[in-house]
């Protein structure tokens, strides 16, 4: 289907304008309704591209992966390979995830671990779990994490926890500002990374044009056990802000992402 026409769908749909735009002015309190407006219509555009390109990758090969796929240092993360000491991946819903999730393990030396939620329909939790493994990646239930990283503690893992969801439970989230808004952050990546004391990057992925990204690592700590309380999320939250700041269109703007209000004394 051409874009154009994908495009006119979800505007007549009007899929979560109302979301969407309100999203996108409290973020953004600075900007002109216009300015708004103008986000809000490249985030459809985008989206639209996010569709086709993750209906692809239920077909897409390995060698087409690593065609639209190229990570720019990937020595940051080999390097703790090197000093056999597994990392944790942190990142947020920006740019294409389902591209990143089928590519990420022929990109680096680490074997790759997805953490997830289980969808409800378990056909559709199957065909996402299969597709977005069928190159490498290991996806596990957020129920299990722990249970994994005590039965591989021996070998070299790349565990990807996606940091900007909406916590189940505000009571057990971090509570910091994000994109101008009082914001709980999902506290696993931290929690698991001062635990097993692994390394924790940030991966950013970058659209270089329709359906071709580049992934780019940025230390985030390699001393976790070090840091202060919330330091880690705080940071990984902090350079996905200024990641969407500069590029907002890219950003998941229909998640209902600040459902929650802060728990009092948080």
């Amino acid at each position: 289907m051409p874009q154009i026409k994908i495009l006119r769908f979800y505007y007549l749909l009007g899929y979560r304008k109302k979301v969407v735009l309100q999203n996108i002015r409290n973020s953004f309190p600075d900007k002109t309704e216009k300015e708004h407006i103008e986000i809000c219509r490249k985030f459809y555009k985008h989206f639209c591209d996010l569709v086709v390109e993750s209906l692809k990758t239920f077909t897409i090969s390995e060698k087409e992966v690593l065609k639209r796929v190229i990570c720019i240092n990937p020595e940051l993360i080999d390097n703790y390979f090197n000093q056999k000491r597994s990392v944790i991946i942190a990142g947020g819903h920006y740019n294409n995830w389902e591209i990143f999730a089928v590519a990420v393990d022929a990109l680096i030396k680490h074997k790759t671990v997805g953490i997830y939620k289980p969808l409800s329909n378990k056909y559709f939790d199957e065909k996402m779990r299969a597709t977005r493994g069928k190159y490498g990646l290991k996806m596990i239930s957020t129920k299990d994490v722990k249970t994994f990283f005590d039965q591989h503690i021996n070998e070299l893992t790349a565990t990807i926890f996606g940091t900007d969801q909406s916590p189940s439970n505000p009571n057990n989230a971090y509570w910091m500002k994000f994109l101008n808004q009082d914001t709980g952050v999902l506290f696993g990546a931290e929690k698991f990374a001062k635990e097993y004391n692994y390394p924790v990057v940030y991966g950013r992925l970058n659209k270089l044009k329709r359906g071709h990204y580049s992934l780019d690592f940025t230390d985030v700590t390699d001393t976790p056990k070090e840091t202060a309380y919330g330091e880690i999320t705080e940071k990984i939250t902090l350079l996905l802000e200024k990641d969407i700041q500069a590029i907002p269109q890219y950003w998941l703007w229909t998640h209902r992402r600040w459902k929650h209000k802060r728990p009092e004394g948080k």
